[in-house]
C-alpha cells in the first residue's frame, strides 16, 4: 500500500501547476538537434535515470535517519505526520510556504551523457515545485526505518513521477491535449491532493501507516 501511495505522489508531482506547463519545453530539450523520436525517447530515459539516483539518495538518507532513530519510532511517525499535515494544508490553500518554481535552461540535451546531468540538475531545481509530494514521501521514508526501504520508496516516487516524462516523449500531441484537460481543473485537483496527504499524515502520526500492507526490512 505504501508504494503504491508514494507511486501515485509521483504521477501527481508531474501534473503539478509548475510542471506540466514547462513539458512542451522538457520534450524540446529532449529531442535535442535530431528532433528523431528514438533521440527523444532515449534522452528522455536517462533523463529519468538522473533524477531517480538523486531522489533514491535523499530515500537512503531519510530511511537511515529513520534506522537511528528506530527507537524512538512513535515520535518520529508524530514528526512525519505532522509535517505531511502542513504539505496537505498548503495544498488546500490553508497556509502557504511551498513556492511553485519551475525550472528553466537555454541548453539543449546533446547526447545520453547531457540527458542524464540534465535529470539529476533537475532533481535539485524541481524540489521546491514538487516539495510537497517529495517530502510527503521522504517522510514515509524515514518512518519506515530503513536504508533500502527508502531506496525502494523513493524509487517507486521517481517511476511515478518518470513513466509520464517516457510517454510524453513518444505520445506528446495526446499529452498536451490531456494536459489542457487537466490545467483547467487544478482547483478540484489541489483540493484532492490535500485531503489525501492529510489523511496519509493522520495514518502516519498514529503509526497505521507502518502496518498497511507493504514491504518490511
Amino acid at each position: 500500500m505504501q508504494l503504491l501511495i508514494t507511486f501515485l505522489e509521483g504521477m501527481i508531482s508531474f501534473i503539478s501547476p509548475c510542471m506540466l506547463p514547462m513539458l512542451p519545453v522538457y520534450i524540446s530539450y529532449f529531442s535535442g538537434n535530431s528532433g528523431k523520436r528514438r533521440n527523444t525517447l532515449v534522452n528522455a530515459v536517462f533523463f529519468v535515470i538522473g533524477f531517480s539516483l538523486i531522489f533514491s539518495v535523499m530515500g537512503a538518507m531519510a530511511g537511515a535517519l529513520g534506522s537511528f532513530l528506530y527507537d524512538h519510532r512513535p515520535v518520529l511517525n508524530i514528526i512525519c505526520g505532522a509535517v505531511m499535515i502542513l504539505f496537505g494544508l498548503s495544498y488546500l490553500g490553508c497556509i502557504r510556504f511551498m513556492p511553485y518554481r519551475g525550472f528553466s535552461s537555454e541548453k539543449e540535451i546533446t547526447g545520453v551523457f547531457s540527458a542524464f546531468m540534465f535529470g539529476v540538475v533537475y532533481a535539485f531545481a524541481v524540489s521546491p515545485c514538487v516539495g510537497v509530494f517529495l517530502g510527503s514521501a521522504i517522510m514515509l521514508a524515514s518512518a519506515g526505518g530503513s536504508v533500502l526501504y527508502g531506496v525502494i520508496l523513493l524509487l517507486v516516487y521517481s517511476l511515478g513521477l518518470g513513466i509520464p516524462f517516457i510517454l510524453s516523449a513518444l505520445f506528446l500531441d495526446a499529452v498536451l491535449k490531456g494536459s489542457r484537460f487537466i490545467k483547467e481543473r487544478y482547483e478540484t485537483i489541489n483540493k484532492i491532493c490535500g485531503v489525501l496527504l492529510i489523511v496519509l499524515g493522520i495514518l502516519t502520526a498514529f503509526g497505521i501507516m507502518q502496518k498497511l500492507p507493504g514491504l518490511t526490512f
